[in-house]
């Protein structure tokens, strides 16, 4: 926590608002999306779906492929308490609501399903949308699949499976829109999630990255992926790191305070 508290602090000296914009791809980006408020109808349904969540006391053995959990002494886990503190936190919910909203994406891979908090405001943000998402434990898998079923969330293909398996199969002659990279939270797992996905992308692809400043190995590879040459516009949130390869758009970097 207090790594974080650091770079947060570090961050903000750093980042500005929309009047250090020069973009306006991105100025539209902050102005449109990111300091609108979210529609108050998708917010409501959110916090049901998420209170149903809070309401779950069933205990499940959670399977971790990836970095660990910081909070959690055990496999074994009440749906609740993982809901609470390892979902998607409101601040996060609402701005993906809002960034799917805007985007539109009809085609979307998800890469860490949980139990399905995140992928039901990528919903909200586009009801339309066609989503694949992966997860590698068994038992939070089923957890999202039923929460999906009881709000009537329909095109949702939930791919339980370690993501060394299961990522190639899903990327296989796909072209996504959108990917929320929300998986193993360490340097070498997110470049290879990266790679894997580069032949999925169109130039208006838009993609995610949670938690980049996690650790100094996450802080790597942001690095990493700012530098590659088929990425021309990153936009770091702190929480996020929002990636777009769009063609026209000059190599620039932007960090924004949201």
């Amino acid at each position: 926590m207090t790594h974080l508290i650091i770079e947060y602090l570090k961050f903000l000296t750093k980042a500005s608002n929309q009047h250090g914009v020069h973009s306006p791809f991105v100025y539209n980006l902050v102005t449109k999306c990111f300091y609108l408020k979210t529609d108050a109808a998708l917010w409501k349904l959110f916090t049901k779906i998420k209170q149903q969540l809070l309401d779950n006391k069933t205990i499940i053995k959670v399977t971790d492929f990836g970095s660990g959990s910081k909070v959690f002494k055990t496999d074994n886990r009440e749906v609740s308490k993982v809901a609470k503190v390892a979902g998607v936190s409101s601040k996060k919910a609402k701005l993906l609501i809002r960034l799917v909203n805007y985007f539109k994406p009809t085609n979307i891979l998800e890469i860490g399903t949980s139990l399905g908090l995140a992928t039901s405001a990528i919903k909200i943000g586009n009801i339309e949308s066609q989503i694949t998402t992966l997860e590698g434990c068994p038992e939070t898998s089923k957890i999202a699949q039923e929460l999906f079923k009881k709000n009537n969330f329909n095109k949702i293909n939930i791919i339980t499976g370690d993501f060394i398996e299961t990522l190639p199969k899903s990327i296989k002659n796909q072209e996504y829109d959108l990917i929320y990279f929300d998986g193993n939270h360490n340097k070498k797992a997110t470049l290879d999630y990266f790679k894997t996905c580069l032949p999925t992308i169109n130039n208006s692809s838009v993609w995610v990255f949670d938690d980049i400043y996690w650790s100094n190995e996450m802080k790597e590879a942001w690095s990493e992926i700012k530098n590659h040459p088929k990425v021309t516009v990153t936009v770091d949130v702190f929480h996020w790191g929002i990636v777009f390869f769009r063609k026209e758009q000059e190599k620039e970097h932007f960090k924004i305070r949201v």
